[in-house]
């Protein structure tokens, strides 16, 4: 299969599992590694699957409706609901783009040696600019390529010494220590990859994919038929995209253990300072691999998280949005993905830390995530909505199960 093929068979949940391993993702994985070794790499196995149920069922809403998540909450629930969620979401999101831009900057910095200032405002510009100019189906491509190039970090891998069956067993058994710091990275780990924003974005691309098809005229113009083909072919795609993310989380954390951890250097706080640590450890071609990794992975996921906002921005005031079509009718919904990229760069400008900022875009994700993957399985499971294509009795109890369980966690956040 050549890659024109290839690419031709990745769908919205390809992208939405490659841009969860984004700059700040892979900072925490990092951080992971470092501190812990090889220890947390069982967190990958336990991840995929509900990761996997809970896409499926936000691109099923999607295809199934012809709505996008916000647009759905918004028929069937009260309105304050969703504004309160579409409120915290866009803060945590805004939060995100500007640690994400920070780290990228950084990184370019490694490779091109240019002022950071200079870099932040280039990357912001060259992000916004691909976002609002360039046509949605060549747009999907350059996505879906971008997600490829993740794979640079599986291929860093096989550049350094890695103990392999010390990683396959910690892969394979789960290992907890009883300790504040071990517990509170499980649970970052937990945040940065059960994502609130690929929610949203997921459910809309899927109708993106139906208005670019043909199959309805715009989002919530009619409610479009959906054959077991097409959602068995949602579904393969998801569950291929969850995979994906999860093998890329699991080695970047081998890389930072096999190198990081071994040589003592706990203290990483960002994806960018890891590609320069590893400059003397593993020599200067896996540093520069990693750091073309976390651009194209910020590349990638800035315009995910950034569209996101805009899909539940403009779902909940019913105003149009799509990609499709060019910025000038579509002003607001382009205003929102700029706006959110521009405060992004201005947070930078306070100079605080982007661990900082992620602390904070984790608190913001984790006060929403349970109402609304609550709203979600709901959404999903009922019959009214759905028609036929409702959950299951097992992706409605993961569902449940994964709302209490970042209830714990974030009352954990907390406690620490």
């Amino acid at each position: 299969m050549n890659i024109r093929a290839l690419l031709k068979h990745l769908g919205p949940g390809f992208v939405t599992g490659a841009s969860d391993d984004d700059p700040a993702g892979i900072g925490t994985y990092l951080q992971s590694g470092a501190r812990f070794g090889y220890s947390q790499l069982w967190i990958a196995l336990f991840s995929f699957p509900v990761m996997a149920c809970m896409q499926e069922m936000c691109g099923r809403i999607g295809a199934v409706t012809g709505q996008g998540l916000a647009a759905v909450i918004l028929n069937n629930y009260a309105r304050p609901i969703l504004i309160f969620i579409v409120i915290i979401q866009v803060v945590g999101n805004t939060i995100n783009i500007g640690a994400d831009l920070s780290v990228m900057a950084e990184s370019e910095q490694l490779l091109w040696h240019l002022p950071y200032l200079l870099l932040l405002g280039f990357t912001t510009i060259a992000t916004l600019a691909l976002i609002v100019l360039v046509p949605y189906r060549v747009y999907c491509v350059y996505l879906k390529m971008l997600g490829l190039a993740l794979l640079t970090y599986v291929f860093s891998a096989f550049t350094i010494h890695v103990d392999w069956p010390r990683a396959l067993s910690a892969a394979l058994i789960p290992h907890i220590e009883w300790n504040r710091p071990f517990l509170l990275m499980i649970v970052a780990v937990f945040g940065v990859t059960i994502s609130t924003y690929e929610f949203f974005w997921q459910s809309s691309e899927e109708v993106e994919e139906l208005v670019s098809e043909g199959a309805i005229a715009r989002e919530e113009a009619s409610r479009p038929v959906s054959t077991p083909g097409s959602l068995r072919f949602l579904k393969y795609d998801t569950i291929f995209g969850m995979f994906f993310s999860n093998v890329i989380m699991l080695f970047v954390i081998i890389v930072a253990a096999a190198t990081l951890h071994e040589h003592g250097r706990a203290g990483i706080e960002s994806a960018a300072e890891a590609a320069r640590v590893l400059r003397p450890m593993a020599g200067p071609y896996a540093s520069a691999v990693f750091s073309i990794g976390i651009v194209s992975s910020g590349l990638l996921a800035i315009p995910v998280v950034a569209g996101s906002s805009a899909y539940a921005v403009a779902g909940a005031f019913g105003w149009p949005r799509s990609l499709s079509k060019p910025f000038w009718q579509e002003w607001r919904f382009y205003g929102i993905i700029a706006g959110s990229c521009l405060i992004g760069v201005l947070v930078n400008l306070t100079r605080v830390p982007p661990f900082v900022m992620l602390f904070y875009s984790a608190v913001a994700n984790g006060v929403i995530s349970p109402p609304l993957l609550l709203i979600v399985t709901h959404i999903a499971s009922n019959p009214k909505i759905m028609g036929n294509a409702t959950n299951g009795a097992l992706s409605t109890l993961v569902g449940r199960l994964l709302a209490a369980f970042m209830v714990v966690s974030l009352a954990a956040l907390f406690v620490a």
